[in-house]
């Protein structure tokens, strides 16, 4: 069983940066692919990142990639979406999520585990 917290939401204007972490409790967290996703109002959850166990590559959507950053700290459990250059568009709840044996980095029904999500709000 693995629980996950995020935090590191807030109100940023476009341009801005935020740095959101998720904290995963329970055994073997190196063993687990992290993934990041988003929700935004109205809209279905989609894929932003994915790193994948050692030796932590990476994956990102187009719509993030040169902005987003995904990185881990096996020693502190812990995962972190890194986002600059925010624009109003990643207005969304963002969540973390864990799985093992995935197949594909970007499909949300891969993942096992998600935690509860955190509000990323950029105004324009």
């Amino acid at each position: 069983q693995v629980q996950l917290v995020e935090s590191g939401g807030g109100l940023v204007q476009a341009g801005g940066s935020l740095r959101l972490s998720c904290v995963a409790s329970g055994r073997a967290f190196s063993s687990y692919a992290m993934g990041w996703f988003r929700q935004a109002p109205g809209k279905e959850r989609e894929f932003v990142s994915a790193i994948t166990p050692s030796p932590g590559t990476t994956y990102n959507a187009d719509s993030v990639k040169g902005r987003f950053t995904i990185s881990r700290d096996i020693g502190k459990n812990t995962v972190y979406l890194q986002m600059n250059s925010l624009k109003p568009e990643d207005t969304a709840v963002y969540y973390c999520a864990a799985g093992l044996w995935i197949r594909a980095y970007s499909r949300a029904s891969e993942y096992v585990y998600w935690g509860q999500g955190t509000q990323v709000t950029v105004s324009s």
